[in-house]
């Protein structure tokens, strides 16, 4: 068994060592250029819900598969969370992230902070229990391959209470650290991660968590930034360097990952983001052009908003009745804007071209 990972001590916060080097100084300027070109591209949609809806489900697909959940993206489209409607179970973990996110964020819209007690209802959200933080000894994290304990957190209810106090103060007051946000954020994953304050979905807190930190201090107006793609494509190596930090105090390898992982995500975000933005310009045309009578900006972001739409979501969406709903839907599909399914006893109306496209995200190289 290994003991150098079970002697840890957690720190407080902030650290006492001095962890923005010239090389992470270096990157941190990188990685703000990404994000502010990100934030540009996030301007030119016409409604934010849009990109709320598609990127919270990509973000929530992609982080629930670091934890072995995996659903498709029919399974995830066919869904309905408002209805409490899923595919699968797999798919409804996948929606209860995104819920979680989003509700996380009209919270820190309306309370400008990112609470404990904000945190605890993120998780709640996510497992739908109120179990709250450990209060059980017992929990390790093991090697899923060889079983082998890689990391003992704290164990007693009121260590994790008073880390997580702490940490509360890291993220909200500003005054006692004048690192910049982005290194922060990747002091605040590991510092949470390294707590383990909950008996299940730390790693899915941790990543909204860092998305709801970089949204709170203005580096996004809207939590689109996705990370949980870059991470579970370089699985080991996050988990190798989250270790590295307890065994050998390697912030710096730590903090340049979660930089690069900040940087890259920006890019294939706002590839992302113009690609949809593309897509709207190009069936806003067509749907003026061929069906003039039934146009408006509502139909149009109805359709990316739900790559599979349904009578009952233009219904809402519009405030129009069933009849002209459904005519609506039927328009589009005659013209070639939305493909008509029967999936049980539902019919779904597909934009095959935002599915595709979502489908097969561009992959930015940094």
């Amino acid at each position: 068994m290994k003991t150098t990972a079970i002697k840890y001590q957690i720190p407080a916060l902030p650290l006492k060592e001095d962890v923005e080097t010239k090389k992470v100084l270096r990157k941190v300027a990188l990685a703000h250029r990404a994000l502010a070109e990100m934030k540009g591209a996030a301007t030119g949609i016409p409604n934010e819900s849009i990109l709320l809806s598609t990127l919270s489900l990509q973000e929530a697909k992609d982080s629930s598969e670091i934890e072995n959940i995996i659903t498709t993206q029919d399974e995830l489209y066919q869904s309905d969370f408002s209805a409490y409607k899923f595919k699968s179970l797999a798919a409804k973990e996948v929606h209860s992230y995104s819920q979680a996110l989003l509700t996380g964020f009209a919270n820190l819209q309306a309370k400008g902070g990112l609470s404990t007690k904000q945190i605890l209802d993120i998780q709640s959200a996510l497992v739908e229990n109120n179990a709250g933080f450990r209060k059980l000894p017992g929990t390790t994290l093991k090697n899923d391959r060889t079983g082998e304990v890689i990391y003992t957190p704290p164990q007693n209810y009121d260590d994790i209470v008073e880390y997580m106090n702490n940490l509360e103060v890291f993220i909200n007051n500003n005054s006692i650290s004048d690192l910049d946000a982005l290194v922060k954020m990747a002091i605040i994953h590991h510092q949470f991660e390294s707590i383990h304050p909950f008996y299940d979905g730390n790693g899915r807190t941790g990543r909204i968590i860092n998305i709801l930190y970089l949204t709170k201090e203005g580096l996004l107006d809207i939590p689109i930034l996705y990370l949980s793609r870059y991470i579970n494509q370089n699985k080991n190596t996050y988990y190798t360097l989250l270790q590295k930090v307890r065994d050998e105090a390697a912030w710096e390898e730590w903090i340049m990952f979660m930089l690069d992982c900040v940087e890259s995500t920006s890019q294939q975000t706002t590839l992302t983001i113009q690609g949809i933005k593309n897509l709207m310009l190009n069936l806003k045309q067509k749907i003026r052009t061929e069906q003039p009578k039934i146009y408006s900006q509502d139909l149009l972001n109805n359709i990316f908003r739900h790559p599979y739409t349904k009578i009952e979501f233009v219904m809402k969406d519009l405030a129009v009745s069933r009849i002209t709903a459904t005519r609506y839907l039927d328009e589009l599909t005659k013209i070639g804007v939305l493909h008509k399914e029967k999936i049980w006893k539902e019919y779904y109306y597909v934009n095959k071209n935002l599915f595709t496209f979502l489908s097969n995200t561009p992959v930015s190289h940094i």
